[in-house]
């Protein structure tokens, strides 16, 4: 695996301030059933890095001690930490908003049976990645068998009423492109994911988000090993749009990994970049209880070009 930190140590990206925030993200262990192409996270199957219980325990002091309004979980396939539903359950009893950034195939795991059922019951927003609409694509991306895998996990979130006008269930669609392309027009493309999943497999779903690949890890790896990581650089250089540093995710967003430790977002986790405050070194969640973020500068290199690109990206998808 090559290393892509140092390739973008050298900062080309305007400054940033934190604003307002409104969503923590917790990632709750990098083990996934999947090893994806385009995955930053580089999870795969044997990936053991999971939050215990005591850091759970430390996310629900923060959120009680705040006013975040949604908390976002992520992973790996965050589904497979045995502490994830607890989590979901506090976190609903508390009254916010809960995301779960799904991978769909989870759904068909051992002892996942019940998590869609268990998803609707606490009426949980699934974000759910599906990297293309068509078999060929997704099964190179992901892996032979994932594309009926997703679609029949899809169906079956649909009987639960997700993605249904009457249901009240918010379903969410993730495309990731495939190379050094930037994603196209989100909504263009979102009206193709849904005339496609509805003929072909009667599936209906609320959104599709677009979201740019970022040059680190796997992804990143793979650009360097094929020769084309200074061109993807450029290419994302040459689309960033300044009008898109006001919604960045990094502005209202702070990002947790599996042991507590704070990020200004999920991308600069996984490079090992910090969340920066005053006289701290690495910062754990126990120690922002109570305090205020805001207008704190926010840690960029030269990959946060991914999320400026063209119509921008970030965990809600396009931005402009």
């Amino acid at each position: 695996m090559h290393a892509t930190l140092p390739l973008l140590e050298t900062p080309d990206f305007p400054p940033l301030t934190r604003g307002r925030l409104e969503t923590l993200q917790v990632n709750i262990g990098y083990r996934c059933n999947q090893s994806c192409l385009h995955c930053h996270v580089n999870a795969g199957p044997n990936r053991t890095e999971e939050m215990d219980r005591e850091s759970i325990d430390d996310v629900l002091a923060y959120l009680d001690a705040s006013d975040v309004s949604r908390l976002d979980i992520t992973g790996g396939a965050p589904e497979l930490n045995p502490h994830f539903r607890r989590l979901v359950e506090q976190a609903r009893t508390r009254g916010l908003h809960v995301l779960d950034r799904c991978n769909l195939t989870v759904l068909e795991e051992p002892g996942q049976e019940d998590l869609a059922a268990f998803l609707a019951h606490h009426r949980v927003e699934v974000i759910a990645s599906l990297p293309c609409y068509l078999e060929d694509n997704v099964d190179r991306q992901r892996g032979k068998g994932v594309y009926a895998k997703s679609i029949r996990a899809l169906q079956r979130l649909n009987r639960e009423g997700y993605g249904r006008p009457d249901g009240g269930l918010t379903l969410n669609l993730v495309y990731n492109p495939q190379g050094i392309d930037l994603p196209p027009p989100q909504c263009t493309l979102e009206c193709d994911y849904k005339r496609v999943l509805l003929e072909r497999h009667g599936v209906v779903f609320d959104r599709l988000y677009t979201l740019a690949n970022m040059p680190i890890h796997r992804f990143g790896s793979t650009l360097i090993s094929k020769g084309l990581f200074r061109e993807y650089m450029e290419r994302l250089h040459g689309a960033h749009e300044e009008r898109n540093l006001e919604g960045v995710m990094c502005r209202s967003l702070l990002s947790v990994d599996w042991r507590g430790c704070v990020y200004d977002c999920d991308f600069n986790q996984m490079l090992g970049l910090p969340l920066r405050v005053a006289g701290r070194g690495r910062v754990h969640l126990r120690d922002l209880v109570g305090r205020d973020l805001a207008g704190n500068p926010i840690v960029v290199r030269d990959h946060c070009f991914g999320c400026t690109a063209g119509q921008g990206s970030g965990c809600g998808g396009a931005l402009g």
